[in-house]
């Protein structure tokens, strides 16, 4: 098995992805039309002499738009849930890279590179072409532009941990104003569907999971850690180590939760009616509002809060 890369796909998407037994139709889209305004843009520095900068705009000129589609190298980034997969209601997907490379043969397949500055490099060969006019600089600095502009990005986007599939003009398909490509089935490695997905996604999730003979995953989203963990079709907890999904070690036998500790249950799972007396003892607002004090005590905190704020 390849490398695994990691769809997010909104929950209205389902029967738009799932088209066919055979395949599964993923989106593409030219970086026009991303949500990020600076794409195409960190190739070389901008910031020359405008003979060089005209040279620039000779050979380079407008990058072409190819069908690109994105991945990521995780299935655990919270925002890419959030914003992707509509909150955690929707699902995600993961790719086996080797098996997508054989599918699309003309397609480029590399990690965003993710930096505020263009490359030194870049910029030097800008200027070689430039001053030298050789065919093989101009050749050189051409291929190295295209890659730069689509395989890097700034660094507030690089929670998104990109791996991006640049396609060949074939390998996409325009249907109105959409352009998709048809991914081969056995290239499905799992389904992952979100917390906060549907019961009836979810089932949905589950059949097409057991007719593409894939793994079949629910993320999570514990009490104990800001990290999401996955429950697969036994009802085992597995982490994201990085690279793939792995057993946890220890994990709460009520929640499924990863355990830090050599526990059955984590704290949560611990409490008991005693805990919960005890606590609520303990609690000097309830021994306020008991006596109707709290509504003045809290007056009184809010503005000596408000005093000292404004020294």
């Amino acid at each position: 098995m390849g490398k695994s890369l990691y769809k997010y796909v909104g929950p209205k998407n389902f029967g738009k992805i799932f088209s066919s037994p055979e395949k599964i139709t993923v989106k593409c889209s030219q970086p026009k039309d991303f949500n990020d305004p600076y794409e195409l843009f960190l190739t070389v520095d901008f910031n020359q002499r405008p003979d060089v900068i005209a040279f620039y705009e000779e050979v380079i000129g407008e990058l072409p738009q190819r069908a690109t589609t994105c991945f990521s190298l995780s299935p655990s980034v919270l925002p890419m849930w959030a914003h992707y997969s509509q909150n955690s209601e929707g699902f995600a997907i993961e790719f086996d890279e080797e098996k997508l490379a054989e599918a699309f043969p003309e397609s480029s397949i590399a990690d965003v590179d993710y930096r505020d500055e263009p490359q030194e490099a870049l910029t030097d060969m800008l200027f070689r072409a430039s001053e030298i006019g050789k065919g093989r600089y101009v050749f050189l600095l051409q291929s190295w532009v295209f890659k730069s502009a689509y395989f890097t990005k700034t660094t507030p986007w690089a929670y998104e941990q990109e791996r991006r599939m640049v396609l060949g003009e074939a390998e996409v398909q325009s249907v109105g104003d959409l352009l998709l490509a048809d991914v081969p089935a056995n290239c499905v490695k799992s389904l992952i569907f979100g917390a906060r997905s549907s019961a009836e996604l979810t089932s949905l999730l589950r059949d097409k999971a057991a007719e593409l003979g894939c793994n079949f995953y629910e993320m999570k989203i514990g009490k104990s850690s800001a990290l999401p963990y996955f429950i697969d079709s036994t009802g085992s907890s597995l982490e994201f180590n990085g690279t793939d999904f792995q057993n946890c070690s220890r994990s709460c036998a009520s929640c499924s939760e990863p355990l830090r500790k050599d526990l059955k249950l984590c704290a949560w799972c611990q409490i008991n009616e005693s805990h919960l007396e005890a606590a609520a003892q303990r609690n000097p607002y309830r021994i306020f509002d008991r006596y109707g004090l709290l509504d003045s005590y809290l007056d009184s905190m809010n503005r000596i809060t408000e005093n000292f704020q404004k020294k």
